[in-house]
């Protein structure tokens, strides 16, 4: 008997899954505290910004977080943007109207210039974190970095599952020489020191978001291969798979809608593994200076600062315990899903 889940019909199977992932109480907790921490970091525009969320201004509301306001405006002489941390400015609106600042009155690239201490300076009331050894706010940083590392580690996750599980697929399910030719090419692939690699092409090239994602898919590609094309060797021997073939029904419509559902169960399981590796291996590069280019907000970057500024602890502290949590969360949500699909738990209960 088929139930409904938020207007969605499950199976019974589904529900059992379901219900083997809640009862791994900690994997549940991390999944819900993992998406509140990414949440919080998808609007980090509106929580940590040099920008007022609202101004108004001789009777007229302005969203500078949004649009782009010269200084001429609210009455400057300037036709640049406005800088609304600038006394000037914050004069002229102050006296024909108000502003609405967020929590954190800084980006990841906003400087403090009333520091009073040399920067890297300690934490405080205005820098709740301290700041980094160019006056840039910790926490606006990690909020921008952390939204940056997951975003990037999610792309990356879904592109190299995509070619992963497609050429396990076709590995698994042609077999002959097309699987021992690939298998061969993969052992080759594989055994290529990576790591330097990238170090090399990253400082060849000028690194970029999309230019490092790309880098790294071509090897990240091959952690689902083999459970793929494990399961793709076990499934095409079976009675329905033969069934189909004589019937003439085409390869890739076999492959998509009967083989490939069973190979999903044991990929979706490694999927928060993968994207650990994806975010650990950004961190790494970043921390090694190969990474994204310089000034971008990373987990990396701040844990080299930490290691530069031995002075300040609080650098070093920070970026440890935010990348020990979220890869924390996320291995406690790899073992949840793992224990969800885990065929003796569901004969179990």
């Amino acid at each position: 008997m088929t139930r409904r889940f938020l207007g969605l019909r499950i199976s019974p199977l589904t529900e059992r899954r379901l219900r083997n992932f809640k009862a791994n109480k900690r994997g549940f907790v991390s999944l819900w505290l993992f998406l509140f921490l990414f949440g919080l970091s998808l609007f980090a525009e509106l929580i940590a910004n040099d920008k007022p969320l609202v101004v108004h201004y001789d009777g007229t509301l302005y969203f500078p977080f949004v649009i782009t306001y010269p200084e001429t405006a609210f009455g400057g002489d300037f036709e640049t943007e406005a800088d609304y941390r600038d006394p000037v400015v914050k004069e002229l609106i102050d006296a024909k109207g108000w502003m609405v600042w967020p929590a954190i009155p800084y980006s990841y690239r906003t400087i403090n210039y009333d520091l009073e201490v040399p920067a890297p300076a300690p934490p405080s009331s205005d820098n709740w974190l301290g700041t980094d050894d160019q006056g840039r706010d910790v926490l606006a940083r990690l909020i921008y970095g952390l939204r940056l590392s997951v975003l990037f580690g999610l792309v990356l996750t879904f592109f190299s599952s995509i070619i992963g599980i497609a050429a396990g697929a076709v590995q698994g399910f042609f077999g002959g020489w097309l699987d021992l030719g690939f298998q061969r090419f993969i052992e080759v692939w594989s055994g290529l020191p990576q790591l330097f690699l990238l170090i090399i092409l990253a400082s060849v090239i000028e690194p970029s978001f999309w230019l490092l994602l790309g880098l790294l898919l071509l090897f990240s590609w091959m952690s689902l291969v083999d459970v793929v094309r494990a399961e793709f060797l076990r499934v095409r021997n079976y009675d329905y798979i033969r069934a189909a073939r004589a019937l003439g029904v085409r390869d890739t419509t076999i492959i998509v809608r009967h083989a490939l559902p069973n190979a999903m169960v044991s990929a979706l399981t490694f999927l928060p593994f993968i994207l650990n590796g994806s975010i650990t291996t950004l961190t790494a590069l970043d921390f090694l200076g190969f990474g994204l280019p310089p000034g971008s907000p990373s987990l990396g970057e701040l844990l080299q600062q930490g290691k530069a500024n031995l002075q300040a602890p609080w650098l070093g502290f920070t970026g440890f315990f935010v990348i020990a949590l979220m890869l924390s969360l996320m291995i406690f949500v790899g073992e949840a899903v793992r224990d969800a699909f885990d065929p003796r738990k569901l004969l179990a209960r």
